[in-house]
């Protein structure tokens, strides 16, 4: 985590500070803008006190996301990340895999910047949320 981004880089607010709570993680589901048309880039968000971490929610192991429920990251000590699927656990401040299946590699880092009390991903370009202007331009607001 870095507290400013770099002069040319775009910072997007996921979400503010207080909307995870110390010692938790939340995923969330984004959009690279690959050039082709959008991605799918799920992405977890660790705070650890003032401390945020970023990886793409996806076990080296075999590619599956790591909450095997919703925003159910960590193991039962709530120390490690954990893949629901099988086991594996990565450790918190570098993603590396530190026990099961996938021991040595790691989780893909997330660059992260807090702004404002806003936890922001930079170092990406993702695709803007345009339904309410889809929404607009289709017509279905309510008709007079």
């Amino acid at each position: 985590m870095t507290d400013t981004p770099p002069d040319d880089a775009i910072a997007y607010a996921i979400c503010s500070m207080s909307d995870i709570p110390s010692r938790r993680a939340m995923g969330f589901e984004l959009a690279l803008d690959g050039g082709d048309g959008p991605r799918p880039w799920p992405i977890i968000v660790v705070r650890w006190g003032r401390q945020v971490f970023g990886y793409v929610n996806r076990c080296p192991h075999h590619g599956v996301n790591l909450d095997w429920e919703r925003n159910q990251f960590f193991n039962q000590d709530g120390t490690r990340l954990m893949c629901g699927k099988h086991g594996s656990l990565f450790d918190l401040a570098t993603g590396q895999c530190v026990d099961g299946p996938c021991k040595g590699s790691g989780l893909t880092p997330v660059p992260l910047t807090v702004l404002d009390d806003d936890i922001c991903v930079t170092g990406v370009t993702l695709v803007a949320d345009d339904e309410d202007d889809a929404d607009a331009a289709s017509g279905s607001g309510e008709e007079e």
